[in-house]
């Protein structure tokens, strides 16, 4: 039985739950993102592309060349809600979702069409989302994930497509080769170099030339240009928190020790986060002295997955919570309050050079293993954790978010 996938994308997600907001922002060129002059933009309007902006720009550049546009830095608590109440409807209408960003959604229906359509209920399915929530949404529907997200994104804006089963690599073949998700900018810019920019050289391509090329990700391109696609619809899953502890062998009041530790944890975590696309809006400390008294100590903070800020609340916490000088027995930091985003919603940082420094560290760290970038501080400190993703779904409890 041949499978049915569709992938919904809710259209300039940002921007969409501004205008729903202040209906003066319609068919005005809006950026999304960080104000300053070293922010970034996260969304933008269809009328500011036009003048060449687009996401991950610098906000300098977007507002040179689009300088009438309409700049609103961001509030992730109010997208996260926008997009809980379509998580809602997806919930209740879908047998099997997986909600893959703040914004994106795979649904599996196979088998769906012995007793319905598949294409008219994802058509059903669509104009009840716009219906009840007003949010601009597209669709695509093929026989797996990486086709109907590219349908997705051919449909677009706020439209929907269907790549009949077998049509899958005709329909790929006139695309630009960075259409396939997994094309990112720097394997775009080489496959460049080689002469490649439309799927079909790919599929013209044996796969030992591209395997040569681009290792295991050169195969798996290659099956995704011909097409090919088994990777499963994960189910959804709510997870609200993160966290780890550390018992110590020897209970301890050596406090360089043990905040050179809760570093390590925090760091460990904050990349986890990023790892998973999650942000985390509150930072938890326990502490647990030698006679199991134990204490917690919680601060609220805006929306974030960077290791500095994660960091400094962690130790700030201890150092309020760490009254008694008695022996510590147990520590530990939780992430809490989490809610799902893409690298997207971490471009409200304020620094594109920040985001740049994090995005080599994960990428060092994915492949050489979690431990290979560290704080010096934590040199000394044991293994924790794996740094791997934990995370098998989008997290719901969102508090606000100061939009400026």
């Amino acid at each position: 039985m041949n499978r049915h996938i569709v992938h919904l994308d809710l259209d300039t997600f940002f921007v969409s739950c501004e205008r729903l907001l202040d209906r003066r922002l319609k068919q005005l060129p809006v950026l999304i993102g960080g104000t300053g002059d070293r922010g970034v933009v996260a969304s933008c309007s269809y009328e500011t592309r036009q003048f060449g902006v687009h996401s991950g720009m610098p906000m300098k550049m977007a507002r040179v060349l689009c300088p009438g546009a309409v700049v609103i830095r961001g509030n992730s608590g109010v997208y996260s809600k926008f997009s809980d109440m379509v998580t809602d409807i997806i919930k209740e209408k879908s047998p099997l979702f997986e909600k893959s960003s703040i914004d994106e959604f795979y649904v599996d229906v196979t088998g769906m069409d012995q007793f319905y359509g598949c294409y008219d209920w994802a058509k059903e399915l669509r104009e009840k989302i716009i219906r009840e929530t007003m949010l601009p949404i597209s669709f695509g529907l093929s026989i797996n994930k990486t086709v109907s997200k590219v349908g997705t994104s051919e449909a677009k804006p706020n439209n929907f497509i269907q790549i009949p089963d077998g049509e899958e690599k005709r329909f790929l073949a006139p695309l630009s080769v960075k259409k396939i998700p997994m094309v990112g900018a720097q394997t775009y810019q080489l496959l460049r170099s080689m002469g490649i920019e439309k799927v079909k050289t790919v599929q013209e391509m044996p796969v030992e030339l591209m395997e040569s090329v681009l290792g295991k990700n050169g195969i798996s391109l290659w099956k995704k240009a011909q097409g090919i696609d088994n990777s499963p619809v994960v189910a959804w899953n709510e997870r609200k928190s993160i966290s780890m502890e550390r018992t110590f062998e020897k209970d301890s009041t050596d406090v360089v020790k043990i905040k050179s530790i809760l570093i390590s944890m925090a760091e460990n975590m904050s990349f986890q986060l990023r790892g998973g696309n999650k942000l985390t809006a509150c930072v938890s400390i326990k502490i647990r002295y030698s006679d199991f008294q134990t204490y917690s100590k919680q601060r609220i903070i805006p929306y974030t997955s960077l290791d500095q800020t994660l960091i400094k609340t962690t130790i700030d916490l201890f150092d309020q919570l760490y009254q008694r000088r008695v022996l510590i027995r147990l520590i530990g930091v939780r992430f809490s309050h989490l809610t799902g985003g893409t690298y997207q919603m971490r471009l409200f940082e304020d620094s594109e050079k920040l985001i740049r420094l994090y995005q080599s560290m994960d990428y060092v760290r994915k492949r050489f293993g979690g431990q290979a970038v560290k704080r010096a501080v934590t040199l000394g400190v044991k293994s924790i954790g794996g740094g791997h993703d934990p995370f098998n779904g989008q997290p719901t409890e969102i508090p606000a978010h100061r939009r400026v």
